[in-house]
């Protein structure tokens, strides 16, 4: 694990045509690294508009395999910027088998590893049962060169569950790529609970574990394509220290690189005055395994 690193997230907009937002996504990379970033995330599913405001089978169409054609290319901009790269694919796996996939380019290029998103929700404009299978390979964090990285993608960061379970297996930081926005037709005072909330559960990660936190996420309306509606992705990418504090935060507009150092060293620290996992009560978290627990 390297002490400190640069991170920079890739707050960015996502268009209809896919060699448009791979191609803009390659540029921030290069961007990045001539900044000297270590590590560059890009948001949920950043190849294209978000596709699972309607249930559409063309949308399976989206998908490809990983290693596939957008792999190989991600990971030649990783190799060629020397930098590790976390990017967001819709994966084939089986025909009538998807998975949102989180793939993790190393500096030399090669795949560091995979996290499948496993919780997915079923929402109005968010009809992510429809396309993706729940992911299998567990929440484990991805060995790289330039330390253990805890990927978790949108949904999952509701879930202090996810963040617990990298954390205890060894993560050094947690990355969260995100497609989330406002329904328009919520009021101004509702969208803001909803942003702050936010804000606030993925801080809380980071105290509760003792490690920094990266949230990216996407900006722009997207329409959905069969109903007078969509999604303003509301953007707000962050990155919060061990102890919750905001570092950097984007607004709700702007294509931007989000970039800022991160003490990893300083989380030992914490941990050690805010000793958390000691005092955790592991003999008593029974009922966390079941679905509810029902008055006797």
């Amino acid at each position: 694990m390297k002490p400190h690193l640069l991170v920079t997230a890739v707050q960015q907009s996502c268009g209809a045509d896919r060699q448009t937002n791979l191609d803009f996504s390659i540029a921030k990379i290069h961007e990045a690294a001539a900044a000297k970033a270590d590590l560059v995330v890009l948001p949920e599913l950043h190849l294209g508009p978000y596709f699972c405001q309607n249930e559409d089978v063309e949308h399976f169409t989206l998908a490809q395999a990983i290693p596939g054609p957008s792999t190989a290319i991600l990971s030649a901009a990783a190799k060629t910027a020397g930098v590790v790269v976390v990017s967001t694919l819709f994966e084939e796996r089986a025909p009538g088998l998807y998975h949102n996939t989180a793939v993790v380019f190393d500096k030399d290029g090669s795949i560091a590893g995979k996290y499948r998103k496993m919780h997915i929700p079923d929402d109005p404009g968010f009809y992510e049962k429809y396309y993706f299978t729940p992911g299998d390979l567990g929440f484990k964090p991805i060995d790289t060169s330039i330390g253990r990285l805890g990927i978790l993608v949108c949904w999952d960061q509701w879930f202090p569950e996810a963040a617990r379970l990298m954390a205890l297996a060894g993560a050094d930081l947690l990355i969260y790529p995100t497609a989330i926005g406002w329904d328009l037709q919520d009021s101004a005072e509702e969208r803001q609970r909803q942003l702050e909330a936010w804000v606030i559960c993925q801080r809380a990660h980071a105290v509760a574990n003792g490690i920094p936190v990266v949230a990216c996420n996407r900006i722009g309306f997207e329409a959905a394509p069969d109903a007078g509606r969509g999604i303003l992705f509301w953007g707000n990418s962050f990155m919060a220290g061990p102890q919750g504090e905001l570092l950097e935060r984007a607004n709700e507009t702007d294509n931007r690189l989000l970039t800022c150092r991160l003490d990893l060293a300083r989380g030992k620290r914490v941990r050690q005055i805010w000793p958390f996992l000691r005092d955790r009560r592991i003999d008593e978290y029974g009922g966390l395994c079941k679905r509810f627990l029902d008055a006797d």
